[in-house]
């Protein structure tokens, strides 16, 4: 393992979040890695997608959130936007918008007033497209996209970016297994070819389990637990937060996998 890989990239102290009087999230810390991948896990209403727009600066909060050691207090819009690529849940797309345009918005961080792109820009977003497999439907209008190839546009949109950091708010959103898998398969070898740090939210655990190198659990807007998949997914934890009966058991390679139980009497 490299000394890069070791380095913490992002670290969170006592932040509270949210648009109204009471906050969604209270006095939430947590540490992510350079290169690593951590997953923000929780049932519905926890809070999750808050501590993302929280690290983006896209609500309200209190409390200290750290970039490679800079204080995002310090940053402008336009130099944090170089440093943290985020993609929420629901993205807005216009419809009538091509892929490359779309894509191509993500270069905006790093424009100066009035400036277009460059070559290198055109080159940036071609190279994005090529990886994500994008190429045959660069001129192609976001409305005629399926749903997993517009999934793949926004990340695309994101990566152009650059950014050392990529926030991704359930990526997998309305993707079947197949698609969803082919993804996540992307991104993780996105991230280990350019060495960057992915926190993402997931719904589901087995999936969370599988790709990220650590897990953080939040419910109630507080943290409950954070470290490797094997230490947070259990069954007590997971019935106790989840409200679930289910049982963990361990792939072959040691990967935890949640499955639910019918309760007595069902059927």
């Amino acid at each position: 393992m490299t000394g890069a890989a070791t380095t913490t990239a992002l670290s969170l102290h006592e932040v509270s979040a949210g648009y109204g009087a009471e906050p969604v999230v209270r006095h939430v810390s947590m540490e992510a890695r350079r290169g690593r991948w951590l997953a923000i896990v929780g049932p519905n209403g926890a809070g999750k997608s808050t501590v993302l727009k929280a690290i983006a600066g896209l609500v309200p909060r209190q409390g200290t959130v750290m970039l490679d050691g800079t204080a995002t207090d310090t940053l402008s819009r336009k130099e944090l936007a170089r440093r943290v690529g985020y993609a929420p849940q629901n993205p807005a797309l216009p419809e009538r918008l091509t892929v490359t345009d779309y894509v191509l918005l993500g270069r905006a961080p790093h424009l100066g007033t009035l400036a277009r792109e460059s070559a290198s820009d055109l080159s940036i977003v071609e190279d994005a497209l090529v990886r994500l497999d994008l190429a045959g439907l660069a001129g192609r209008r976001l409305g005629t996209l399926s749903g997993g190839e517009a999934q793949r546009a926004v990340l695309a949109r994101v990566l152009v970016q650059r950014t050392p950091l990529l926030l991704l708010d359930e990526p997998t959103t309305g993707l079947d297994i197949g698609h969803a898998q082919t993804l996540l398969e992307r991104l993780d070898e996105l991230r280990r070819e350019d060495e960057t740090t992915v926190v993402t939210t997931l719904h589901d655990l087995t999936v969370a389990a599988q790709y990220a190198d650590e897990l953080v659990l939040i419910d109630r807007g507080g943290v409950v637990a954070a470290g490797p998949p094997s230490r947070v997914l259990t069954t007590e934890r997971l019935r106790e937060h989840y409200a679930a009966d289910v049982e963990v058991l361990t792939t072959a390679d040691g990967h935890p996998v949640v499955v639910p139980v019918r309760t007595a009497g069902a059927g």
